[in-house]
């Protein structure tokens, strides 16, 4: 039975999804003997662009139009085509003030930030890949945890789609008997309606979520901004802090 194929890419972004695959040092070896990774240019020099992928992981925002160009190729040769890591997933920083006035003023902004020669840079508003095309599953995370990736693997191997928490950090940190930063300490603590799977990494260091993973599919948002105006912040302020890397999940 020959080997899945696999393809790893990155669009703008800081490529740290990228290098925590290849810092699953001790399972590299089990990866590449039960997947045929063909393009990841950030792994290896020599490349396939052309052949067809039973699986592309894709990491970064579109921000230009040729990110958008190299994604829709890269739906277009893949089965499956995840997500891979915040920006990917939401749209990351990059995404964050995005809006209609801001994004009418991108060739006086690019002039003021690059000079004359900015008006001929190629920058669109940043998107989240599905926006462009369509995404068959996401793994989030700024960066994304190691064991997910490799859970990933393990279930498209097995035939099957991962399954990822979906419960907020919070519930990691009452596993974790953290007490919690924003009732006991007033802080600005986003973990009631950011996705878990981090383990809690933050609160645990007694430093309060800012939001990076995205926001939780069932998280009571309502009750949050209840609580949060009872600590003295606003609405506002809990978006200001969650669009700083999921402004795609802000209402």
């Amino acid at each position: 039975m020959s080997k899945p194929t696999v393809g790893i890419f990155g669009l703008t972004g800081c490529a740290g999804d990228q290098l925590v695959i290849l810092n699953c040092e001790d399972q590299l070896l089990d990866l590449v003997s039960l997947i045929d990774i063909r393009d990841f240019l950030m792994a290896s020099s020599e490349n396939n662009q052309d052949c067809q992928l039973d699986l592309a992981l894709v990491e970064g925002a579109v921000l230009s139009n040729r990110d958008a160009e190299t994604l829709r190729a890269i739906r277009k040769r893949s089965k499956l085509l995840v997500a891979l890591g915040t920006c990917a997933v939401w749209g990351g920083v990059a995404a964050m003030n995005r809006g209609a006035d801001r994004d009418a003023d991108r060739d006086a902004l690019l002039e003021e930030v690059y000079g004359d020669i900015g008006r001929g840079y190629d920058s669109t508003p940043a998107q989240a890949l599905h926006e462009v095309v369509p995404v068959d599953f996401n793994i989030t995370g700024c960066p994304i945890e190691k064991e997910h990736f490799l859970a990933a693997v393990a279930s498209l191997l097995n035939g099957d789609l991962p399954l990822y928490p979906e419960y907020p950090v919070c519930t990691e940190c009452r596993m974790r008997e953290n007490n919690c930063l924003l009732i006991e300490r007033g802080l600005l603590c986003c973990g009631p309606i950011t996705v878990g799977g981090c383990d809690a990494r933050c609160p645990d260091l007694r430093v309060p979520c800012v939001g990076c993973r995205g926001p939780a599919g069932d998280a009571n948002a309502g009750s949050l901004v209840a609580v949060m105006e009872e600590m003295g912040f606003s609405r506002p302020q809990l978006a200001a802090r969650l669009r700083t890397f999921a402004p795609g999940g802000v209402a």
